[in-house]
């Protein structure tokens, strides 16, 4: 006589199959959502830019401390003081004054005067724009880890339309955006094309 039990029946191997691919697929980290956006949004070469991130960032202050005068460095500190904090969830859309700050290359540091920026938001989301000044961007975020936002954008000059990202290769921008303190930001841009090792974009909401 056959052992009923010796032979599972079709639908217990199909179970098992459906629970053992479950198990496998819990196992595998997911890939996150927004990472997968930039991948797919991004040029190569900005993704190269956002791989050199840190050491930008890092050689530029060097450079800046190395040659700036007393009174920028000052500045410089402030601009750098605070953050990141967390910012996922937090409404970013509104007035804002800001100023940029470059560090290394041409000179070892310059700070511009203040000028206007605006954040509000269109059918891809939230979108940053430098509304005065005789150079100016425009751009959008991409969610990143909880405590910055990953900007891609273009830079214009003033008599100018607003450029689209991928547009022109050397007007592309493409860097982090974190939150200082209650009011204050920083759009932190590795490599510019020209001029600077590293820029900052610092920004008040008014």
């Amino acid at each position: 006589m056959t052992n009923p039990q010796a032979k599972a029946h079709p639908a217990n191997h199909r179970a098992r199959a459906s629970l053992a691919a479950l198990l496998l697929l819990a196992a595998i980290p997911a890939a996150h959502a927004d990472g997968t956006l930039a991948e797919r949004t991004l040029t190569s070469a900005d993704k190269a830019r956002l791989a050199s991130f840190d050491k930008a960032r890092s050689d530029a202050v060097a450079e800046a401390r190395a040659g700036g005068s007393k009174q920028d460095l000052a500045t410089l500190d402030d601009v750098l003081a605070g953050g990141p904090k967390p910012i996922l969830g937090v409404d970013i859309r509104g007035n804002y004054r800001c100023r940029t700050i470059k560090l290394g290359g041409n000179l070892p540091l310059t700070i511009y005067g203040w000028f206007k920026c605006r954040i509000d938001e269109d059918d891809i989301g939230y979108r940053l724009v430098k509304t005065s000044g005789s150079q100016r961007l425009s751009g959008h975020f991409i969610d990143d880890s909880e405590k910055r936002l990953l900007f891609y954008g273009a830079g214009h000059y003033a008599d100018e339309k607003p450029r689209a990202y991928k547009s022109d290769p050397d007007r592309d921008m493409v860097g982090y955006f974190v939150k200082a303190d209650a009011k204050r930001y920083r759009l932190e841009l590795p490599l510019p094309k020209v001029e600077s090792t590293f820029d900052i974009i610092e920004m008040e909401r008014r």
